[in-house]
C-alpha cells in the first residue's frame, strides 16, 4: 500500500526543488501580474472613495435633521396652535349666535 503515493506529487505541496508546488507558482504568477495589481489598486480606491462619500452623506443628513427640528418644528407647531384658536373662534361664535368673521379678500 505504501507503494502506491511512490511517485505521485499533491498538488501546491512544497515539496518541489522549484519555489513551491504548481498552486503556490500560479498564485505568486497571478498576484505579481499588473493587471491583478491594479485592480486590487481600483478596488481600494474605489472602497476609500465609498467611505468618504457615506460618510459625508451621514454629515449632511445629521445638518439637515437638525436644521429641520430647530427651524420648521417651531414653525409647524405654531401654525398649528393658530388654527386651533381659529377653530375656537369659530365655535365660540356659532354658540354665542354671531356670523362667522369674513375671509379676508385675496387681491
Amino acid at each position: 500500500m505504501a507503494s502506491k503515493n511512490i511517485g505521485r506529487k499533491r498538488i501546491g505541496s512544497s515539496n518541489d526543488n522549484n519555489n513551491g508546488g504548481i498552486l503556490s507558482r500560479v498564485t505568486t504568477t497571478v498576484t505579481n501580474s499588473p493587471i491583478y495589481q491594479k485592480t486590487q489598486q481600483t478596488a481600494s480606491n474605489a472602497a476609500n472613495s465609498t467611505k468618504k462619500l457615506l460618510k459625508s452623506t451621514g454629515k449632511a443628513a445629521w445638518i439637515v435633521g437638525t436644521t429641520l427640528l430647530v427651524l420648521a418644528l417651531p414653525l409647524i407647531i405654531e401654525l398649528e396652535r393658530d388654527a386651533q384658536l381659529d377653530a375656537l373662534e369659530l365655535q365660540q361664535a356659532s354658540l354665542l349666535g354671531t356670523p362667522p368673521p369674513a375671509a379676508p379678500n385675496s387681491y
